[in-house]
Order: C-alpha cells, then structure tokens, then sequence
C-alpha cells in the first residue's frame, strides 16, 4: 500500500469512525481502524460489533493494500501534523509508515485479515430524511431514552414510519419525548424498530457536521443502515416492543401556561441549586394573575422561590415535577416560548413548542 492525501481529509476520516470504537473492547483489534487503499480511494472503518462506521475520499493511491491501526494513537498524531499533504504506507512487520515533509513515523497495527467484517443489510424498508431535520430530531429525542438496560427497549429510539411521516420517540418511564417528522418521499404501508440510543447519539454527531443534503436509512429484521454523505453507520437493532405510549400523553388541559423558555430555564437553574438535596423536586403554581411560582421545599442547604412572568389560559394550578426533567428539554428546544399543560397533580405535565405541533414532551409527575 503506498498513497498520497491531505492531512485534513485523514483527519476528518479518522475522527469520524472513531465513534464506533468502545473503551471496553476485549479484542485488541476492536481498538483499531481498519485503513483499505483501493481503486482511487482510502476506505475507513472501525467497529465495537454492536455498531460500525465507515467513510472514505479520493486519494492519490500508487498501491493498494490494508491494515489496522490503533485508533486512539493515528487520530491524536495525524491531528498533530501541519503539512497539508502526507504520504502513507506499509512497513515492515505489518506496521503503516506516515511521511510529511518534516518527520516519518511508523506505527504497529494488525492484519486486515483479524477485522471483523462489516455487515451488509439487506433492506427490507428504506427512507430519506432530509439532514438537518434529522439532526433537530435527534437532539430532542435521544436524551429521554433510559440509559438503565435492564428494559432494553426503553433504551433505544423507536422509529415508526406511516405513510409520509416518521415519529421519533424516547422515554424512560419518567419522561417521554415525541418528534414528528416528514419524509422527502412518502413510503408505502407502515413499520417500526427500535434503534439504540447510543446509535442515535454518535449518528448524531456524524449529521451535525455533514454537508450531505438527506440521510439514508435502510431497515432489516435487525440492523439499520443510515447513509449520510461518503459515511455509513451500521447498528444491530433492538428487539421487544415499545409501550403503547400514546396513551398516557394527555389529550386535554386543565391549565395551560404560555411562558419564555429563557426566563423559565434561569429561574430553574437557580431553583434546581437547592432542588437536589430533595431528589431534584420543585413546585411549579400557577395563578391567573400572570406569574407562575416555581419553589422547592427547605433542604439542608436552604430554600428557593422565583417567579416567572406567564400567559395562563384555565383554572390555577400546581404540579411537582422533577426539575432535571424539565431543564433537559429546555436545554434542546431553540423555541423562544413553549406550553406547560398541567391538569391535576396525578397526571403528566406536557411541554409543547407554541409555533409547532411536532414535537410534545411529558413528564410524570411526583408524589408530594
């Protein structure tokens, strides 16, 4: 193997497939990249067996060959070089010799022939999602999936696509978070899984970078491939059935609260300062006289009550929420104003943007 390319095309490569390495890997190979020169281009891949990224750019290639490399090791020394061009190839005792004008480092790897194969999915369902919407998506989502894997469908995504519209749901049994989103092009009938969260996480990652217009998503009975650009990322999906969850997202209010997510999200965070000692539990009252009273009771290290200036529409109301749950999603949305809906203090509190009606997020509510 012997090829010429720019320092920075390798590094944008390298830091892309990173993604996919794990740093609880019990084979010494899963630690590594594997770097395929082939026609005229450099092929990248790296893979923890749950999922794998791979991505690859025009390269002035003389010899094709491959080998794997240590990932951690390649990306921190080729983010190091200034040059604008490098030169790779073999050495001996299967090692990759790097040259830039003004240094040549070899680095020990492992034969091509110990990786892994990456899985082809033989889709059974695809669609197209355009990027960005993709990546609003994702970050509005993801973060309400359980990280306990003791429910392992409550720690992925669920993707249902019907007709023209894909819904994109998390939930950890405390908190639920839905997105509507519509497809380029509608598909035909209607079919779901459920994709891990950690998944979504890096692909997210991938999109809010990339230039690519869509994303690519193809389906088998348990992987998913999604294409987004020169990059694919292949996961194995999980199995079980996501709850009927549609059920408990409440259908009418008796109370709904117009307010700035701004001055909301501060009088949290002061709020929540005092809200952990007393397992992040805060009081949100609301009054018809246009403010909304959010406390939390004394706890070791004192007490806090702030107002908040509302638009209220229905009865006064109070609700005890997680505070935490609350500030997560205030973190993702970029909406100037949202909707609190409150009914009584057994059911869900439901965040909703006041300009769209693609996305509601729940909350259940604490026992006082």
């Amino acid at each position: 193997m012997k090829l010429f390319c720019s320092q920075d095309d390798l590094e944008n490569a390298l830091n892309t497939v990173n993604k996919a390495i794990s740093s609880n890997n019990t084979l010494p190979v899963l630690n590594n990249i594997l770097i395929k020169a082939e026609g005229k281009k450099l092929y990248f891949s790296a893979t923890n067996l749950e999922i794998a990224i791979s991505c690859s750019f025009e390269a002035d290639v003389r010899s094709e060959g491959a080998i794997t490399i240590p990932a951690k090791l390649i990306t921190s020394y080729v983010s190091l070089l200034t040059d604008e061009k490098v030169e790779l190839s073999l050495g001996d005792g299967m090692s990759l010799v790097i040259k830039s004008s003004s240094s040549t480092t070899k680095i020990k790897g492992i034969s091509s022939d110990e990786f892994p194969l990456i899985p082809k999915v033989d889709a059974e369902h695809s669609f197209a999602i355009i990027t960005g919407d993709f990546d609003v998506a994702i970050a509005e989502t993801v973060f309400s999936a359980s990280t306990n894997i003791s429910r392992p469908v409550l720690s992925g995504v669920y993707f249902a696509v019907d007709g023209g519209v894909l819904k994109m749901v998390a939930t950890d049994s405390y908190r639920l978070a839905e997105k509507k989103l519509t497809l380029d092009k509608k598909v035909e009938g209607s079919f779901s899984c459920i994709v891990p969260s950690r998944t979504i996480s890096e692909l997210g990652k991938i999109t809010n970078k990339s230039s690519s217009k869509e994303v690519a998503v193809s389906l088998s009975k348990n992987q998913v491939l999604f294409k987004v650009g020169d990059v694919e990322l292949v996961s194995r999906l999980i199995e079980g059935k996501f709850p009927e969850y549609e059920r408990i997202i409440p259908k009418e209010a008796k109370t709904k609260v117009e307010v700035s997510l701004e001055d909301l999200s501060l009088v949290l965070k002061r709020v929540s300062l005092f809200a952990r000692e007393n397992n992040n539990s805060i009081r949100l009252t609301a009054t018809n006289d246009g403010k909304m009273l959010v406390s939390t009771d004394e706890t070791k290290v004192g007490e806090e009550k702030a107002e908040v200036l509302i638009k209220m529409d229905g009865e006064n109301n109070k609700i005890s929420l997680n505070s935490q749950y609350l500030l997560d999603v205030l973190t993702y949305l970029t909406d100037e104003k949202i909707v609190l809906e409150m009914s009584d203090k057994l059911s869900p509190a439901v965040i909703k943007p006041v300009k769209r009606e693609d996305y509601v997020y729940i909350i259940m509510p604490l026992k006082v």
